[in-house]
């Protein structure tokens, strides 16, 4: 885990922050590198394996992500205006879950495959392939960009139960 970066709070379902589209980033400065050391620090703590910058109230095109398993050692990954390309058109389900949904999971259709562009946390340009949990999960982080979280992708009656559900366990955290 990371020593760098602020732990800031993570907005959750149905602040409307959340539906707006991110704005690319210009470059790659000292301050985007702030804002992923944030992110970082925020998605270990929280803890998840992916974070879009609109999660903590920044609408910009960036996204950290660490897919690394329990016991490995940290694998973080900064993506600056990526880019989906490619996707199959095979889809699979996969149970996701949301830091901006939390303790809500359900199966969500996303291409098996695809490739990602996009700037790494130098600025440096990066293509490269994706599948399995890293497809599903760069797919999931590309969707906070656009102003979509993985509720969109459900029933109507399953999404307004799971916002429902986010809004009571906050409630009832604030009353401790």
């Amino acid at each position: 885990m990371t020593n760098k970066g602020q732990i800031r709070p993570i907005l959750t379902v149905p602040d409307a922050r959340l539906k707006e589209i991110s704005r690319p980033v210009e470059a790659v400065t000292d301050e985007t590198r702030t804002l992923m050391d944030d992110m970082l620090a925020t998605m270990y703590d929280a803890p998840g394996i992916g974070l879009a910058a609109i999660q903590i109230g920044v609408p910009q095109r960036v996204i950290v992500m660490d897919l690394a398993q329990s016991g490995e050692d940290p694998q973080p990954k900064y993506y600056v205006n990526p880019e989906i390309l490619d996707p199959a058109e095979t889809t699979v389900p996969y149970q996701e879950g949301c830091l901006s949904v939390p303790d809500v999971y359900d199966d969500v259709d996303r291409p098996e495959t695809c490739r990602v562009t996009y700037l790494d946390y130098n600025g440096k340009r990066v293509t490269e392939d994706c599948e399995g949990l890293y497809a599903v999960c760069i797919q999931h982080e590309m969707d906070h960009l656009e102003g979509i979280v993985f509720l969109d992708h459900l029933s109507r009656l399953k999404r307004e139960r799971a916002i429902k559900k986010v809004v009571k366990a906050e409630r009832l955290a604030a009353q401790v």
